[in-house]
């Protein structure tokens, strides 16, 4: 018998489907480099190869390139306060969560980088609430699929990969991911009809599956 309290669970990356990560950190990455920004490409793959972060600090084990941009960025450009949010992403989760009983389930990777993990979690909290987006759960961790939903949705093409093994996973098309095969979405509404029909689904089978304790 279907369980009269349980919810239909989606689990939200964050940078590159909700927050417009690489238009954010663009600008930052240009004043690093010391290049005008319109130098460095928008259509980029994972990593951000085609800017070149080597230039100004060489790659090395301890802390490569990327990361040492990342650490300026967040440290003293605050970005993730200040990511633009993807159009459509805020409206659509508060219609899912608010007129349509879904649980979102917010599952970001962002203390990959040790020792500002406060700095991070304080940005992250406030961006999530200047702008509106719902959630019940706020999960910074890079297993993903070990917390549990029915259904997740995100860009990064080794998250997607891994989350397919065993899971369904909406891919936010992006340049990052292009090369990736599964079920796509390029824009919010498509996201909204795809959550909406798996519900549906998830229904009609009972509500059976992965669900948020406490239900």
């Amino acid at each position: 018998m279907a369980n009269k309290d349980a919810k239909f669970v989606f689990g939200v990356d964050l940078d590159g489907v909700c927050a417009n990560f690489i238009e954010g950190l663009r600008p930052i990455a240009a004043e690093w480099l010391g290049v005008a920004v319109d130098t460095l490409p928008t259509e980029v793959t994972y990593g951000f190869p085609e800017w070149h972060l080597e230039r100004i600090a060489k790659d090395d084990p301890n802390e490569p390139a990327y990361e040492k941009l990342h650490r300026f960025a967040i440290t003293q450009k605050q970005l993730f306060e200040r990511l633009e949010p993807i159009a459509g992403a805020a409206v659509a989760l508060r219609r899912l969560s608010f007129v349509h009983d879904v649980r979102v389930r917010i599952i970001t990777h962002r203390l990959f980088i040790p020792h500002f993990h406060q700095t991070a979690i304080v940005q992250t909290v406030q961006w999530l609430e200047k702008h509106g987006i719902p959630y019940y759960d706020l999960c910074f961790m890079e297993s993903k699929g070990a917390v549990g939903a029915n259904l997740y949705i995100d860009d990064t093409p080794k998250n997607i990969e891994a989350l397919s093994e065993k899971h369904n996973v909406i891919i936010f098309s992006n340049s990052t991911n292009r090369d990736i095969q599964g079920r796509r979405a390029n824009n919010w509404n498509e996201v909204e009809q795809i959550v909406l029909e798996r519900q549906q689904e998830w229904k009609a089978q009972g509500g059976e599956g992965a669900r948020s304790s406490g239900t």
